[in-house]
């Protein structure tokens, strides 16, 4: 246990709490995460999850200003909840399989890593559940739990007991943010009908 992975476990459960709330404090909160992660999975040889963190960072600026925006040029008011559609799964699982086959290789080849595959899997599963996360997307919990069950024992494995320790964490917030943001679906949705009538 190191004093990063000390100092990255606080900001990533708070992170993780004040998504599940929908509270906009959890982006800026999550890029101070992201930074102490950069430098812990570097040391750890989870090359994918490195540099992922820095990803992380600019899906964290556009999340940032996609739920004070609403989501676009001309919108008002805050992002809604909403269910991920047909193209938007299709997208994220092309670009998934994608993008986890091609991190598979080059982990393999390029790098000393000893768990190319499910570093470039757990890389594939988080860019997908964050990107609904900028989109309020309910569906990216599920994304998150699912990346987070692999997450766990991958850690533990790497020696990095904290982490793995704040993961479950992470898991149990996953759920109540599911739950959380499903509660809001059906008064998005009456808004949306009421809205329309009007």
């Amino acid at each position: 246990m190191s004093w990063t992975e000390v100092l990255g476990f606080v900001p990533g459960a708070l992170c993780v709490w004040l998504v599940a709330r929908q509270h906009i404090a959890n982006w800026p909160i999550g890029i101070a995460n992201n930074v102490f992660f950069i430098v812990l999975f570097t040391q750890a040889g989870l090359y994918a999850d490195a540099g992922l963190q820095i990803v992380f960072i600019a899906l964290a600026a556009y999340g940032w200003w996609s739920w004070t925006h609403g989501g676009g040029p001309g919108t008002t008011g805050a992002l809604p909840v909403r269910r991920t559609t047909r193209t938007e799964w299709a997208a994220l699982a092309a670009a998934g399989a994608v993008g986890v086959l091609a991190l598979t290789l080059l982990l393999s080849r390029a790098t000393d890593s000893t768990v190319p595959f499910w570093d470039a899997l757990t890389t594939g599963l988080s860019l997908a559940a964050t990107y609904g996360q900028c989109r309020k997307l309910v569906e990216s919990w599920w994304l998150w739990i699912a990346a987070d069950l692999i997450y766990i024992p991958l850690y533990a494995y790497k020696g990095l007991h904290l982490t793995a320790l704040l993961y479950v964490g992470f898991l149990a917030l996953c759920v109540a943010g599911l739950l959380g943001w499903r509660r809001t679906l059906p008064a998005a949705g009456a808004r949306t009908v009421r809205e329309a009538r009007a």
